[in-house]
Protein backbone atom coordinates (compact mmCIF):
# COMPACT_ATOMS: atom_id res chain seq x y z
CA UNK A 1 0.00 0.00 0.00
CA UNK A 2 1.40 3.40 -1.01
CA UNK A 3 1.76 6.19 1.51
CA UNK A 4 -0.75 8.27 -0.45
CA UNK A 5 -3.40 5.54 -0.32
CA UNK A 6 -2.71 4.96 3.37
CA UNK A 7 -3.11 8.69 4.05
CA UNK A 8 -6.46 8.75 2.23
CA UNK A 9 -7.71 5.72 4.20
CA UNK A 10 -6.69 7.37 7.46
CA UNK A 11 -8.52 10.55 6.43
CA UNK A 12 -11.65 8.54 5.65
CA UNK A 13 -11.44 6.79 9.02
CA UNK A 14 -11.08 10.11 10.80
CA UNK A 15 -14.17 11.33 8.92
CA UNK A 16 -16.08 8.27 10.16
CA UNK A 17 -16.88 6.84 6.71
CA UNK A 18 -18.11 3.25 6.61
CA UNK A 19 -15.86 0.45 5.37
CA UNK A 20 -17.98 0.09 2.23
CA UNK A 21 -17.69 3.81 1.46
CA UNK A 22 -13.94 3.72 2.04
CA UNK A 23 -13.61 0.86 -0.41
CA UNK A 24 -15.69 2.64 -3.07
CA UNK A 25 -13.77 5.92 -2.69
CA UNK A 26 -10.36 4.22 -2.85
CA UNK A 27 -11.45 2.24 -5.92
CA UNK A 28 -12.52 5.46 -7.67
CA UNK A 29 -9.09 7.04 -7.16
CA UNK A 30 -7.33 3.85 -8.26
CA UNK A 31 -9.38 3.72 -11.49
CA UNK A 32 -8.49 7.37 -12.15
CA UNK A 33 -4.77 6.65 -11.70
CA UNK A 34 -4.94 3.60 -14.01
CA UNK A 35 -6.74 5.61 -16.70
CA UNK A 36 -4.21 8.46 -16.58
CA UNK A 37 -1.21 6.15 -16.15
CA UNK A 38 0.33 8.12 -13.30
CA UNK A 39 0.14 8.66 -9.57
CA UNK A 40 -3.07 10.56 -8.68
CA UNK A 41 -1.13 13.37 -6.99
CA UNK A 42 0.49 14.14 -10.38
CA UNK A 43 -2.80 14.44 -12.26
CA UNK A 44 -3.75 17.95 -13.33
CA UNK A 45 -7.16 19.59 -13.06
CA UNK A 46 -7.53 19.49 -16.87
CA UNK A 47 -6.75 15.76 -16.93
CA UNK A 48 -9.37 15.26 -14.26
CA UNK A 49 -11.95 17.13 -16.36
CA UNK A 50 -11.16 14.95 -19.38
CA UNK A 51 -11.45 11.82 -17.25
CA UNK A 52 -15.01 12.64 -16.22
CA UNK A 53 -15.80 13.47 -19.84
CA UNK A 54 -14.54 9.97 -20.66
CA UNK A 55 -16.85 8.43 -18.05
CA UNK A 56 -19.85 10.26 -19.52
CA UNK A 57 -19.24 10.06 -23.27
CA UNK A 58 -17.16 6.90 -23.73
CA UNK A 59 -18.04 4.59 -20.84
CA UNK A 60 -21.55 6.07 -20.64
CA UNK A 61 -21.83 5.42 -16.93
CA UNK A 62 -25.13 6.01 -15.17
CA UNK A 63 -25.51 8.99 -12.88
CA UNK A 64 -25.11 6.97 -9.63
CA UNK A 65 -21.79 5.49 -10.84
CA UNK A 66 -20.46 8.91 -11.84
CA UNK A 67 -21.57 10.36 -8.51
CA UNK A 68 -19.67 7.67 -6.57
CA UNK A 69 -16.54 8.32 -8.64
CA UNK A 70 -16.90 12.06 -8.11
CA UNK A 71 -17.34 11.76 -4.35
CA UNK A 72 -14.31 9.51 -3.95
CA UNK A 73 -12.03 11.57 -6.15
CA UNK A 74 -13.23 14.85 -4.66
CA UNK A 75 -12.55 13.54 -1.14
CA UNK A 76 -9.01 12.56 -2.15
CA UNK A 77 -8.11 15.91 -3.71
CA UNK A 78 -9.90 18.19 -1.26
CA UNK A 79 -9.26 16.32 2.00
CA UNK A 80 -6.06 14.35 1.47
CA UNK A 81 -4.21 16.65 -0.96
CA UNK A 82 -5.99 19.85 0.17
CA UNK A 83 -6.57 21.09 -3.38
CA UNK A 84 -9.57 23.34 -3.96
CA UNK A 85 -10.38 22.70 -7.62
CA UNK A 86 -13.37 24.22 -9.36
CA UNK A 87 -13.68 21.27 -11.73
CA UNK A 88 -15.70 19.37 -9.12
CA UNK A 89 -18.54 21.87 -9.43
CA UNK A 90 -18.55 21.49 -13.22
CA UNK A 91 -18.55 17.70 -13.48
CA UNK A 92 -21.29 17.04 -10.92
CA UNK A 93 -24.15 15.33 -12.81
CA UNK A 94 -27.59 16.90 -12.70
CA UNK A 95 -30.16 15.27 -10.48
CA UNK A 96 -32.62 13.02 -12.24
CA UNK A 97 -36.26 13.73 -11.51
CA UNK A 98 -37.76 10.27 -11.89
CA UNK A 99 -40.68 8.92 -9.93
CA UNK A 100 -39.95 5.48 -8.48
CA UNK A 101 -41.77 2.38 -9.70
CA UNK A 102 -44.48 1.39 -7.23
CA UNK A 103 -46.28 -1.94 -7.14
CA UNK A 104 -49.80 -2.42 -5.83
CA UNK A 105 -50.36 -4.71 -2.85
CA UNK A 106 -51.74 -7.38 -5.17
CA UNK A 107 -48.73 -7.10 -7.47
CA UNK A 108 -46.33 -7.49 -4.54
CA UNK A 109 -48.15 -10.67 -3.46
CA UNK A 110 -48.11 -12.06 -7.00
CA UNK A 111 -44.38 -11.48 -7.37
CA UNK A 112 -43.47 -12.95 -3.99
CA UNK A 113 -45.58 -16.05 -4.69
CA UNK A 114 -43.48 -16.63 -7.81
CA UNK A 115 -40.20 -16.78 -5.85
CA UNK A 116 -39.50 -20.51 -5.68
CA UNK A 117 -36.66 -20.65 -3.14
CA UNK A 118 -37.84 -20.14 0.45
CA UNK A 119 -34.88 -18.12 1.71
CA UNK A 120 -35.08 -15.69 -1.22
CA UNK A 121 -38.81 -15.29 -0.78
CA UNK A 122 -38.37 -14.65 2.95
CA UNK A 123 -35.63 -12.08 2.28
CA UNK A 124 -37.70 -10.21 -0.33
CA UNK A 125 -40.78 -10.35 1.90
CA UNK A 126 -38.80 -8.82 4.77
CA UNK A 127 -37.46 -6.08 2.49
CA UNK A 128 -41.04 -5.16 1.55
CA UNK A 129 -42.61 -5.61 5.00
CA UNK A 130 -39.96 -3.42 6.66
CA UNK A 131 -39.06 -1.00 3.84
CA UNK A 132 -35.40 -2.03 3.71
CA UNK A 133 -32.66 -1.32 1.21
CA UNK A 134 -31.22 -4.35 -0.58
CA UNK A 135 -28.09 -4.65 1.54
CA UNK A 136 -30.00 -3.91 4.74
CA UNK A 137 -32.22 -6.90 3.98
CA UNK A 138 -29.67 -9.38 2.69
CA UNK A 139 -27.17 -8.57 5.44
CA UNK A 140 -29.63 -8.59 8.33
CA UNK A 141 -28.02 -10.01 11.50
CA UNK A 142 -30.00 -12.20 13.89
CA UNK A 143 -29.25 -9.97 16.88
CA UNK A 144 -30.97 -6.99 15.25
CA UNK A 145 -34.39 -8.60 15.59
CA UNK A 146 -36.02 -7.26 18.75
CA UNK A 147 -38.95 -9.64 19.22
CA UNK A 148 -39.90 -8.19 22.63
CA UNK A 149 -40.56 -4.74 21.20
CA UNK A 150 -41.52 -6.05 17.74
CA UNK A 151 -39.00 -4.09 15.72
CA UNK A 152 -35.88 -4.42 13.60
CA UNK A 153 -32.78 -2.42 14.47
CA UNK A 154 -31.35 -1.36 11.13
CA UNK A 155 -27.85 0.01 10.55
CA UNK A 156 -28.25 2.02 7.35
CA UNK A 157 -26.13 4.36 5.28
CA UNK A 158 -23.40 6.13 7.20
CA UNK A 159 -23.83 3.68 10.10
CA UNK A 160 -27.04 5.45 11.09
CA UNK A 161 -29.31 3.35 13.29
CA UNK A 162 -33.08 3.31 13.02
CA UNK A 163 -35.95 1.21 14.37
CA UNK A 164 -38.48 -0.33 11.98
CA UNK A 165 -41.80 -1.89 13.08
CA UNK A 166 -41.93 -5.67 12.77
CA UNK A 167 -45.25 -7.44 12.21
CA UNK A 168 -46.12 -10.70 13.93
CA UNK A 169 -46.42 -12.48 10.57
CA UNK A 170 -42.93 -11.32 9.53
CA UNK A 171 -41.44 -12.40 12.85
CA UNK A 172 -42.98 -15.87 12.56
CA UNK A 173 -41.70 -16.20 9.00
CA UNK A 174 -38.16 -15.29 10.10
CA UNK A 175 -38.31 -17.75 13.00
CA UNK A 176 -39.43 -20.59 10.74
CA UNK A 177 -36.68 -19.78 8.27
CA UNK A 178 -34.02 -19.58 10.99
CA UNK A 179 -34.93 -23.09 12.19
CA UNK A 180 -33.88 -24.40 8.78
CA UNK A 181 -30.27 -23.13 9.02
CA UNK A 182 -29.59 -22.07 12.68
CA UNK A 183 -26.98 -19.54 11.60
CA UNK A 184 -25.65 -17.78 14.72
CA UNK A 185 -25.07 -14.56 12.81
CA UNK A 186 -27.24 -14.03 9.71
CA UNK A 187 -30.95 -14.36 9.05
CA UNK A 188 -30.22 -15.04 5.37
CA UNK A 189 -26.90 -16.92 5.17
CA UNK A 190 -25.51 -18.57 2.05
CA UNK A 191 -26.03 -22.28 1.60
CA UNK A 192 -22.34 -23.13 1.50
CA UNK A 193 -20.96 -20.55 3.95
CA UNK A 194 -23.21 -20.23 6.96
CA UNK A 195 -21.31 -17.29 8.39
CA UNK A 196 -21.68 -15.05 5.34
CA UNK A 197 -24.71 -13.08 4.20
CA UNK A 198 -25.95 -13.33 0.61
CA UNK A 199 -24.79 -9.99 -0.70
CA UNK A 200 -21.37 -10.38 0.94
CA UNK A 201 -20.68 -13.65 -0.85
CA UNK A 202 -21.92 -12.51 -4.27
CA UNK A 203 -20.92 -9.51 -6.38
CA UNK A 204 -23.79 -7.01 -6.39
CA UNK A 205 -22.01 -4.36 -8.43
CA UNK A 206 -23.37 -2.74 -11.59
CA UNK A 207 -22.10 -5.57 -13.83
CA UNK A 208 -23.59 -8.41 -11.81
CA UNK A 209 -26.62 -9.15 -9.67
CA UNK A 210 -26.71 -10.96 -6.38
CA UNK A 211 -28.96 -13.99 -6.06
CA UNK A 212 -31.79 -12.07 -4.39
CA UNK A 213 -31.96 -9.62 -7.29
CA UNK A 214 -31.95 -12.45 -9.82
CA UNK A 215 -34.73 -14.20 -7.91
CA UNK A 216 -36.82 -11.02 -8.01
CA UNK A 217 -36.30 -10.52 -11.74
CA UNK A 218 -37.33 -14.09 -12.50
CA UNK A 219 -40.40 -13.81 -10.25
CA UNK A 220 -41.40 -10.53 -11.88
CA UNK A 221 -41.20 -12.11 -15.33
CA UNK A 222 -43.11 -15.19 -14.17
CA UNK A 223 -45.84 -13.05 -12.58
CA UNK A 224 -46.63 -11.38 -15.91
CA UNK A 225 -46.51 -7.89 -14.37
CA UNK A 226 -45.37 -5.44 -17.03
CA UNK A 227 -43.50 -2.92 -14.88
CA UNK A 228 -39.80 -2.02 -14.80
CA UNK A 229 -39.59 -2.99 -11.15
CA UNK A 230 -36.62 -4.19 -9.13
CA UNK A 231 -35.91 -5.00 -5.49
CA UNK A 232 -35.87 -1.28 -4.67
CA UNK A 233 -39.49 -1.10 -5.86
CA UNK A 234 -40.49 -3.13 -2.79
CA UNK A 235 -39.15 -0.35 -0.55
CA UNK A 236 -40.95 2.30 -2.62
CA UNK A 237 -44.16 0.28 -2.45
CA UNK A 238 -43.84 -0.08 1.34
CA UNK A 239 -43.66 3.70 1.78
CA UNK A 240 -46.52 4.37 -0.63
CA UNK A 241 -48.77 1.75 0.95
CA UNK A 242 -48.12 3.13 4.45
CA UNK A 243 -48.97 6.62 3.23
CA UNK A 244 -52.20 5.35 1.68
CA UNK A 245 -53.04 3.69 4.99
CA UNK A 246 -52.81 7.05 6.78
CA UNK A 247 -49.38 6.71 8.40
CA UNK A 248 -47.79 10.10 9.09
CA UNK A 249 -45.17 11.12 6.52
CA UNK A 250 -42.70 11.99 9.27
CA UNK A 251 -42.95 8.44 10.66
CA UNK A 252 -42.39 6.99 7.20
CA UNK A 253 -39.30 9.17 6.89
CA UNK A 254 -37.95 7.68 10.13
CA UNK A 255 -38.75 4.10 9.05
CA UNK A 256 -36.98 4.58 5.72
CA UNK A 257 -33.98 6.33 7.25
CA UNK A 258 -34.25 9.44 5.08
CA UNK A 259 -32.26 12.42 6.29
CA UNK A 260 -34.56 14.94 4.60
CA UNK A 261 -38.38 15.00 4.51
CA UNK A 262 -38.11 16.14 0.88
CA UNK A 263 -36.86 12.66 -0.05
CA UNK A 264 -39.89 11.01 1.54
CA UNK A 265 -42.32 13.57 0.12
CA UNK A 266 -41.96 12.04 -3.36
CA UNK A 267 -44.33 9.27 -2.27
CA UNK A 268 -47.16 11.76 -1.92
CA UNK A 269 -47.24 11.86 -5.74
CA UNK A 270 -47.66 8.09 -5.99
CA UNK A 271 -50.60 7.32 -3.71
CA UNK A 272 -53.88 6.00 -5.04
CA UNK A 273 -55.71 9.04 -3.63
CA UNK A 274 -53.63 11.41 -5.78
CA UNK A 275 -54.30 9.30 -8.87
CA UNK A 276 -58.03 9.10 -8.20
CA UNK A 277 -58.28 12.88 -7.75
CA UNK A 278 -57.56 13.45 -11.43
CA UNK A 279 -59.50 10.45 -12.73
CA UNK A 280 -62.94 12.07 -13.04
CA UNK A 281 -61.71 15.33 -14.69
CA UNK A 282 -59.71 13.26 -17.17
CA UNK A 283 -62.77 11.17 -17.95
CA UNK A 284 -64.74 14.37 -18.66
CA UNK A 285 -62.13 15.43 -21.19
CA UNK A 286 -63.18 12.47 -23.32
CA UNK A 287 -66.91 13.32 -23.30
CA UNK A 288 -68.18 13.68 -26.87
CA UNK A 289 -64.86 12.66 -28.48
Amino acid sequence: MTKLRQRMIEDMRLRGLSARTQEAYARSVRQLAVHCGKSPDLITEEELRRYFLHLVEVKKLARPSITIALCGIKFFYERTLERDWGVFDVVRPRKEKKLPVVLSRDEVRRILRCVNIDIYRACLTTIYACGLRLREGTELPVHQVDSDRMRLIIVGKGNKHRHVPLSEATLQMLRELWRTHHSPRWLFPTRTRQGVAYSVAHDCGPAKYCNVQVAFRKALQKSGINKRANVRSLRHSYATHLLEAGVNLRLIQVYLGHASPKTTAVYTHLTREVTETAKEPVERLMDGL
